[in-house]
């Protein structure tokens, strides 16, 4: 029998804010009841879940699956409000080189890459950790690269209200990598914008100018 388990920890840079902390939640009957569901893939495929290398395979999968799908019960608004500041800086803020690994809701294959976000505050500016934890709350998630783009800036731009958002997510994906068009070298970008990046041709060119090392 599968037990109900909770790993439970505070990162160091987030204990100063007293609030919010990182939870692996595995819940016992999610996890029987995926490690069924594996067992039975197992035996469909040819293989033989009772053998020494399969025994505990179901169970690491459901746990697996649990800890990569977590996104579904994180909230990036808690996430941005509990570390938002009055602060009077009115230029470009950028965190670069997000690493970021998701599931593609089509054949649940990996896509994994970075993610560049960049805001301008009107007033009000986050922790700088919290916009990596963001991009966490939707790329753990069943996602397709486009939405995933579009729901990170939409919710920097919902809690900071700021004079606008930039996100750019690049990405390989297993499922053409490995299957389908089997292109091992091609990688997809997507980009969202907002602000005074969609209305400024300037202040765009310095963003990526800043995401590409030139400056």
């Amino acid at each position: 029998m599968i037990t109900e388990k909770s790993i439970t920890g505070v990162a160091p840079d987030d204990t100063a804010f007293g609030h919010y902390s990182r939870s692996d939640q595995y819940s016992g009957p999610a996890t029987e009841a995926l490690a069924d569901n594996v067992n039975t893939i197992l035996k469909l495929i040819g293989e033989d879940p009772a053998r020494e290398g399969l025994a505990k395979t179901p169970e690491r999968v459901a746990k697996a699956y649990q800890f990569l799908t977590q996104g579904y019960s994180m909230d990036p608004e808690a996430i941005l409000s509990q570390a938002l500041f009055d602060e009077d800086y009115s230029e470009m803020i950028v965190v670069k080189d997000i690493e970021m690994y998701s599931l593609c809701e089509h054949h649940m294959l990996p896509f994994y890459g970075k993610a560049h976000v960049a805001y301008i505050p009107d007033g009000k500016i986050v922790g700088l950790s919290k916009i990596p934890r963001v991009v966490d709350v939707f790329a753990r998630r069943l996602q397709v690269q486009e939405r995933m783009t579009l729901q990170i800036r939409d919710a920097i731009d919902e809690v900071l209200k700021p004079k606008g958002v930039a996100v750019v997510v690049e990405a390989s994906h297993l499922c053409m990598m490995m299957r389908g068009a089997e292109k091992q070298n091609s990688t997809t970008t997507t980009s969202a914008m907002s602000g005074q990046f969609l209305d400024c041709h300037m202040t765009r060119q310095e963003f990526f100018r800043l995401i590409n090392g030139h400056g």
